[in-house]
């Protein structure tokens, strides 16, 4: 195979390092370093996405994760060699897979994005910086590339080398990489396209002063716009636990308040403006009651439903595209929830009553339950996945 047109954009060559402990003193102190690294960048404060990374990569926040495992992980080595392909529209996600299979003990290959985020190279740029340092060693644990989606070639290459593969991106992503032949031991952790939404109690709007209300905004901001409501994590569907007279006027307070916020930092592509309203359009024609709201720009668009329907998954856009609806119960949600639901997000709900609906209806969907503005929060458990066990292994003793 050439590697011609691969693009190294740190480490070294993986494929000799041996498997570690989970929680390794060599991967905490590496992944401590990099987090003060990136906190001292200049470049990266320009990033939210960066520093919310490198606070993830905090001493304190590392012995919390490892606390977490205390006594359950002492038995475990980490698999071996990862292969992972990084989503194309979340830059900073390959930092966090990557941090997560060192974690569980294993070496990386990442392929990062083939679109050239600034922050993928900061992150990068600050590893190889540790690599010429006293971190040398874990250049053998890291390599992250970049290549063309169409070399399937490579990736053949590199799951017939690994030992776990860990597949971000949509269903076709999904499906093309798993042509590709793993070895028979080899283990699989697949994200493939999900589907979230946000439950807002409209009391908790209308109980909150100007300042909460404006905090609430920017919260819900960082989980859709950030990203381009891409993420898997960006709710599309807001559900109004309640009715009548209450729900609107909090829906208005709601609205005007993220307007407010996102109007003077997002500016719309005219391809997003068209792509938003042609969405609208489907959405009125294809559901059941919908309502497109009048808003004062394109930076928002609202479709009002008043039913929700199996399909109602289906009709989605970026760029801050919401279908809203409202009921007292959550019952009309079990119905409709599938394995593509992901994240439920909160706004004044109860998270442990939201937990029992999910759990006491048998729910195919929703793997994560979060305050707003915290739904891109990484956590070690994902979609399900405790990922530290699952890209380790458990030696056994008779």
């Amino acid at each position: 195979m050439s590697r011609s047109d691969v693009q190294l954009l740190c480490g070294g060559d993986c494929a000799q390092a041996r498997p570690l402990q989970p929680f390794a003193e060599p991967v905490m102190a590496f992944l401590s370093d990099l987090g003060s690294a990136l906190l001292k960048d200049k470049q990266a404060k320009a990033y939210p996405d960066v520093v919310t990374f490198a606070f993830f990569c905090r001493r304190a926040n590392l012995e919390t994760l490892r606390a977490a495992y205390a006594g359950q992980v002492d038995d475990r080595l980490g698999r071996g060699l990862t292969f992972h392909i990084a989503p194309s529209n979340v830059p900073i996600n390959f930092a966090y897979s990557l941090a997560a299979a060192l974690l569980a003990g294993n070496a990386c290959i990442v392929k990062a994005s083939s679109q050239d985020f600034v922050q993928t190279r900061i992150v990068c740029s600050a590893m190889e910086a540790l690599f010429q340092g006293e971190h040398a060693a874990m250049a053998d644990y890291v390599n992250v590339v970049i290549y063309a989606r169409e070399r399937q070639d490579v990736t053949e290459e590199y799951s017939a080398m690994c030992d776990a593969r860990i597949i971000w991106g949509g269903d076709e992503t999904v499906r093309r990489v798993r042509a590709a032949a793993m070895p028979p031991h080899g283990v699989e952790v697949t994200f493939p396209d999900r589907y979230s939404l946000l439950v807002i109690a409209p009391e908790a709007i209308l109980g909150m002063d100007d300042k909460q209300l404006a905090q609430t905004a920017q919260g819900f901001y960082n989980d859709t716009y950030l990203t381009d409501q891409n993420a898997c994590t960006s709710p599309r569907l807001i559900y109004w636990l309640g009715e009548g007279e209450t729900v609107k006027a909090a829906q208005g307070r709601f609205w005007n308040a993220v307007q407010a916020y996102v109007q003077p930092r997002y500016p719309v592509e005219p391809v997003v403006a068209v792509d938003k309203l042609t969405a609208a359009y489907r959405a009125a024609i294809g559901l059941s009651g919908a309502k497109v709201h009048a808003m004062p720009d394109n930076t928002i668009v609202r479709v009002q439903v008043d039913a929700l329907t199996a399909d109602i998954d289906e009709h989605r856009c970026a760029g801050g595209f919401f279908i809203e609806y409202a009921d007292k119960a959550l019952d009309a949600l079990a119905p409709v929830v599938k394995r593509k639901y992901q994240t439920l997000s909160y706004i004044g709900a109860e998270k442990d009553r939201l937990c029992r609906f999910v759990t006491e209806n048998g729910l195919r969907g929703i793997d994560r339950i979060a305050p707003v503005g915290h739904t891109m929060d990484f956590a070690l458990t994902w979609d399900g996945f405790d990922l530290i066990r699952t890209l380790s292994r458990r030696i056994s003793v008779l």
